[in-house]
Parts: C-alpha cells; sequence; structure tokens
C-alpha cells in the first residue's frame, strides 16, 4: 500500500470524526490544525489501524507532528 493510499484512509477517518471538509485535510496539517483533541486523534489512528488491519503501538506515534508524520509511521508497520 502507498503512503498515498494511506493518508486516503487517514483523511476519512478525520473526515468522519471531525466533521471537516475533505479538502481541509492535507499532508501538511496536524490533526490538531483541523481541530482534533486527544480523544479524537486516538480514534482516527485506531480507526485507520483497523481500517488497514494493522496495530502499531501508540507511543510510536508521539512524535508524529503532522499528518505526513502519521502516515509515514503506519506505512512503517505494513507489511
Amino acid at each position: 500500500m502507498t503512503k498515498a493510499e494511506i493518508f486516503e484512509v487517514v483523511k476519512k477517518n478525520a473526515v468522519e470524526i471531525l466533521d471537516v471538509d475533505g479538502a481541509m485535510v492535507t499532508i501538511e496539517k496536524s490533526l490538531s490544525d483541523l481541530g482534533a483533541n486527544s480523544v479524537d486523534r486516538v480514534e482516527i489512528v485506531t480507526l485507520t489501524m483497523e481500517d488497514l488491519g494493522i496495530k502499531v503501538p501508540f507511543m510510536s506515534f508521539a512524535a508524529a507532528a503532522n499528518i505526513e508524520d502519521l502516515v509515514d509511521v503506519l506505512s512503517s508497520n505494513i507489511r
């Protein structure tokens, strides 16, 4: 799965959880930029991992500053 495909899954879940326009969700933005609180961020990451069929320890996302970093962590855990 490509990073672009993973981004689309993250974007879908962000739009669903945050009720924002999909055009607002760009790879450079952070989930906080989109109005996500800590619970929203966990929910988006959890749904994305379920959609991708992977499990990643939440501590792996601690240094993720934006959606691109989040996608990088997810992509590095896909076989």
